[in-house]
């Protein structure tokens, strides 16, 4: 049987918040779609300033309006600036909002699923598993995912957007420079699910590390009262 892989699972769990995740995707799609704008209206401001009345914007753009001279042309550009940067700023705060919603509401009914799990488990499942790994599962690796959905699947989506959005720029001005520059996007790719790969294992020697350590712990503190009381006597 194919393992699913954990984000598909995690989707799965997560079925009845998927609308709330589909609005902080969206969220963080249209920030970093106004993050990129002034980039390009950098570019835009200087062939303006290059060219004058026959620059881009002139000639495909503003045209309809009749906006042809420079100091207009430079003049919507700044309005253009300030209606971006107010944009980027608005869904920066609902996507960030959004997600520490969702990742909230998702840790606690997750910790209430497993803590449910494990009370209806027999009694033969504890004699083969340390206290100190369940704890780990139920605190440490919830708190993991916690925090995937209160940072990294905003810079996920962030990523392949900026990705998507650069590279139609690039094909769209210099389709022989978008080559060139792709090319190292393949090996890049190989190299993330290389390492990947290779660091599953050790991340499951550490929580297992993590599950010795919180049994220890465990243990000693559940101890701690008899060990004073002989100390005093």
């Amino acid at each position: 049987m194919t393992p699913i892989h954990p984000l598909r699972r995690l989707l799965g769990y997560a079925q009845s918040y998927r609308r709330d995740i589909r609005t902080a995707s969206l969220y963080s799609v249209l920030n970093k779609f106004f993050d990129v704008l002034p980039e390009v209206l950098i570019g835009a401001a200087v062939d303006v300033v290059v060219k004058g009345e026959e620059s881009f914007l002139a000639r495909h753009v503003l045209v309809a309006w009749g906006i042809t001279d420079v100091w207009h042309q430079l003049l919507v550009l700044g309005v253009l600036n300030v209606f971006i940067w107010g944009g980027e700023s608005l869904f920066q705060y609902l996507y960030e909002v959004r997600w520490r919603q969702v990742a909230q509401d998702l840790q606690h009914r997750m910790r209430l699923d497993t803590y449910t799990h494990v009370q209806k488990l027999d009694m033969a499942y504890f004699e083969h598993q340390r206290t100190g790994r369940l704890m780990a599962v139920m605190n440490d690796d919830i708190n993991q995912m916690e925090r995937f959905l209160n940072g990294g699947a905003n810079q996920i989506i962030q990523v392949f957007c900026s990705s998507i959005m650069v590279s139609a720029v690039f094909f769209a001005l210099q389709p022989g420079l978008a080559i060139v520059a792709l090319l190292p996007v393949p090996l890049i790719l190989w190299g993330t699910f290389w390492f990947q790969g290779r660091l599953a294992p050790r991340y499951a020697e550490v929580r297992e590390a993590a599950g010795d350590v919180n049994a220890r712990l465990n243990n000693n503190l559940l101890g701690l009262a008899t060990i004073k009381a002989f100390a005093t006597e």
